[in-house]
């Protein structure tokens, strides 16, 4: 039985610009979207609105359309507009007329998922989860991707022009940039619960529970570090290299830390690898390759032997570090894709801690 929507207007909502007018009491809202900054006609909004509804599934197909007085009254537009805004619809093939009835929309195959992913950047880390993420998805989905840069307020400014055009905000929360001209937290509760995916990083002050796919980063360190104490019990010393450019979970250190202490380890925390001596008995947790690099070429032009005097941890697996023996700690960037996506299209909403382990190498 086809559905109509109704005309009656329950309320209006503004969130970063955008006035979202709720309609029908007794079915789910449709909500048309209009942007009062944006200089685009009216008409061309009306089209996008309805265009993207249908892609996001949200208008069915055979599903009638309010009648253009409906929408004139409502919107506060001219009929003409509204007419003009049909047509081209009619014309594009999204809808479809019937006289003395309305207006349907006009649909073939079930629509697929429209995707939004958000990196804080990227990396050949990043690159293993999209393409983990995308083979999950299959024809499922279409998968758009943008790069907040630790922005807070380029994530803002992504956000307000995509709000509601995709079913679904898949985003690595990692901000330290620009977190005095947006606040990330206000623009992440303007993303509906049921639509946002949290990637990489959990966020527990969120309002809502949104599905989440994580890593701890402090438990995570602490117990990789664990795990390997019959290796460590050779090194009384420890050195983390965590650069200074605020990139990188501050979680990590807190582990790192409670490591040490709990192990009676001397133990430093330094931002980079350039002006380091080397100490016998010593082992390096290494968060960056060229800090890798700096640590590995200081001990081959010493006197000491890797995995005996001198320790190596590098952060995160690459194909590399296995031709250089070189241990490291790290999460399952593939299964970290794989489980969101696997999540998305079962609807899971739950919050999922992602594998990490060590990989035992000659370095340590």
């Amino acid at each position: 039985m086809i559905a109509k929507l109704s005309s009656l207007v329950q309320g209006r909502r503004q969130t970063y610009g955008f006035v979202d007018v709720d309609c029908s009491p007794s079915v789910p809202l449709y909500k048309l979207q209009f942007n009062p900054k944006d200089k685009t006609p009216k008409y061309k909004q009306i089209v996008q609105s309805v265009i993207t509804d249908i892609e996001r599934g949200v208008l069915k197909n055979n599903e009638q359309l309010p009648s253009i007085s409906e929408l004139s009254v409502e919107y506060y537009l001219a009929r003409d507009t509204v007419e003009k805004a049909y047509r081209e619809l009619r014309e594009q093939g999204y809808i479809t007329s019937v006289q003395g009835k309305g207006y349907y929309v006009q649909t073939g195959a079930a629509p697929k998922l429209k995707i939004l992913l958000i990196f804080n950047k990227l990396s050949s880390y990043k690159k293993i989860i999209y393409y983990s993420f995308l083979k999950a998805l299959g024809d499922k989905a279409t998968v758009d991707l943008q790069i907040h840069h630790y922005s807070a307020y380029h994530f803002r400014e992504i956000i307000e022009k995509n709000l509601g055009k995709y079913n679904y905000y898949v985003v690595m929360p990692h901000f330290t940039q620009d977190l005095d001209k947006a606040n990330y937290m206000q623009v992440l509760e303007s993303i509906p619960t049921n639509e946002l995916v949290l990637l990489d990083r959990d966020v527990s002050e969120l309002s809502g529970s949104p599905l989440s796919v994580y890593q701890d980063f402090d438990k995570d360190i602490c117990e990789a570090l664990e795990n390997a104490q019959d290796l460590l019990t050779k090194y009384r010393r420890m050195v983390l290299i965590l650069p200074g450019d605020g990139n990188h979970p501050v979680e990590i250190a807190h582990g790192f830390r409670a490591f040490c202490v709990n192990y009676n380890k001397e133990f430093s925390i330094k931002e980079n690898a350039m002006n380091e001596s080397l100490q016998e008995g010593t082992a390096y947790v290494v968060i960056e390759e060229t800090d890798l690099s700096e640590v590995v070429k200081k001990v081959r032009q010493s006197n000491y032997e890797l995995g005996h005097e001198i320790g190596i941890i590098s952060f995160n697996e690459t194909t590399l570090k296995e031709l250089l023996n070189i241990t490291v700690i790290t999460t399952d960037f593939e299964a970290m894709g794989y489980t969101a996506a696997s999540l998305l299209l079962d609807n899971k909403h739950i919050k999922i801690k992602n594998p990490f382990y060590m990989i035992r190498r000659e370095s340590l």
